[in-house]
């Protein structure tokens, strides 16, 4: 019984996040970026306009040694240059932000922004605090946002499937 159910809900969690990954899919960029100041030339870019800068910023989430990550955000921000700038939202404290060239597409809008916002997270970390989900099965990205052991999983039910996977396997 408590199998059955909790394999049904690891398939509704499989059939949620495809269902997000289809509608992100679509001719919009994903929410976030609106909700972090995006402009909106830059929301309404169609998926393959930012596909290769996504490629790029995953290529740095697969490093985990931090001079290598530091070298190629280094690559980044010498290629994709942006004025930094205090920015603060309705409700949040001040931050650190990139302000790209207003003609820039939104391949060097994104990649301005997540070099600086890389930098930033590695120089305050000292570590690659982000990485892929150990979850076999699940392949997304992280950043780490704990302040304790490092991050292996993307969320919770990825690290609670793991687990339970694993103590299976061990009783059988």
């Amino acid at each position: 019984m408590v199998d059955s159910r909790a394999r049904q809900q690891d398939r509704q969690g499989q059939s949620d996040r495809a269902a997000a990954d289809d509608q992100n899919r679509g001719t919009h960029t994903p929410p976030v970026l609106g909700a972090h100041g995006a402009p909106e030339r830059y929301l309404r870019a169609a998926p393959d306009e930012i596909r290769p800068a996504a490629a790029r910023i995953a290529g740095i989430f697969d490093l985990d040694e931090p001079a290598a990550a530091a070298h190629a955000i280094n690559a980044l921000l010498a290629a994709y240059p942006a004025r930094p700038m205090l920015v603060q939202f309705p409700g949040r404290p001040w931050s650190m932000h990139s302000r790209p060239p207003e003609t820039a597409d939104p391949e060097y809008w994104l990649l301005a922004k997540a070099a600086l916002a890389l930098g930033l997270w590695l120089s305050d970390r000292g570590r690659c605090a982000w990485g892929r989900c150990a979850a076999g099965e699940c392949g997304r990205y992280f950043i780490d946002t704990g302040r304790r052991q490092p991050q292996k999983f993307c969320s919770t039910p990825c690290a609670t499937r793991t687990r339970v996977a694993a103590h299976r396997q061990r009783r059988a």
